[in-house]
């Protein structure tokens, strides 16, 4: 069993991918600091459980003043990035540009406030970015357009730090989940917005006949995050039961 060494911060640490990924990263040895808007319930139940390993900060990630109390962690291996609004499905024609730059602000501008601030202890420990986006980048899902497209922005974001930064050691890379039995599907299944229909039509899409969970989405991070991946830098996983292929 390999150990992923060195201080990890999850952003969006709370939610249901964010908070897999912080337990895999305490369980092969990190020490992890959260990040959370609002869920402080959620947070307190990582910290209990993890015997000391998890801290955890309430931190609006657009609030750049608040973002550069981040500079002031210390030694950071490892930033995940797993934060992201649940957004209603709905066909792009109905979305307000209102609406679409606030959730480009909450997501994409959000993201590259958070590397701005870490950057610098990221250059110190040759460390690595991983930004959870969406499978639905490579085959668009109807009706998905305001998750994708803040998402095609924060894979543009990695991308470009991925060219940039290597010269000084730091890797970025994506993780693309695809529909997922846990996280935020619930919220959309409650919100009725994914009815049993769409549920079924989304497995006939998948060639693996199923969803994935939080915890595979986790794994996938937490390779890419880690020395076994090393030389791989700029590029992105789907993890997405082979919607796309």
């Amino acid at each position: 069993m390999w150990t992923q060494d060195g201080a990890a911060v999850v952003v969006g640490g709370t939610g249901g991918i964010g908070a897999a990924i912080t337990r895999l990263l305490v369980k092969r040895g990190s020490d992890v600091l959260i990040t959370y808007r609002s869920n402080i319930n959620a947070a307190n139940a990582l910290i209990a459980e993890s015997g000391g390993k998890v801290r955890a900060l309430q931190l609006d990630i657009t609030d750049e003043n608040a973002v550069a109390h981040l500079e002031a962690i210390g030694a950071i291996r490892t930033l995940v990035y797993a934060a992201g609004p649940l957004v209603r499905q709905r066909h792009l024609s109905k979305v307000a540009p209102s609406e679409l730059r606030s959730t480009l602000i909450d997501d994409a501008v959000g993201f590259f406030t958070v590397v701005r601030a870490t950057l610098p202890a990221l250059r110190e420990s040759g460390g690595s970015i991983v930004a959870v986006t969406s499978a639905a980048g490579r085959r668009y899902a109807v009706r998905d357009g305001l998750s994708v497209i803040p998402k095609a922005s924060v894979e543009a974001i990695v991308t470009g730090i991925a060219v940039e930064e290597g010269r000084f050691g730091v890797r970025a890379n994506c993780v693309g989940p695809g529909m997922l039995a846990d996280g935020m599907a619930r919220s959309l299944i409650a919100a009725g917005d994914l009815d049993e229909a769409a549920l079924e039509a989304a497995k006939r899409n998948t060639p693996l006949r199923r969803f994935g969970t939080a915890h595979d989405i986790a794994e996938a991070v937490v390779f890419l995050a880690s020395s076994q991946a090393n030389f791989i830098t700029g590029q992105k996983l789907d993890v997405d039961g082979g919607y796309g292929a």
